[in-house]
């Protein structure tokens, strides 16, 4: 279990493999809330935030695809860690 910035801090270096677990901790880190749950379906809201992130596990991993979007997402609206 590590800590978000160290988890956002690997994802900057480049590396896209962490488990589902981590990568609900790293977006909760950046305010990100859980709105519901719909099968394996994890739908996240952030206020101030229009777009929904929908996440789902790959096994206990998070899929790549989906941490791409949250960095994408990250980048687009100066989104930044809360302390």
């Amino acid at each position: 279990m590590a800590k978000p910035a160290k988890l956002f801090q690997r994802l900057l270096q480049g590396s896209r493999n962490l488990s589902f677990r981590d990568f609900q901790r790293l977006l909760e880190a950046f305010g990100f809330k859980l709105t519901r749950v719909s099968g394996s379906h994890h739908v996240y809201g952030r206020p101030g935030l229009e777009r929904p992130l929908i996440v789902q596990p790959n096994g206990k991993d998070a899929k790549t695809y989906q941490v791409e979007q949250f960095l994408d997402m990250v980048e687009a609206f100066g989104l930044s860690m809360d302390e």
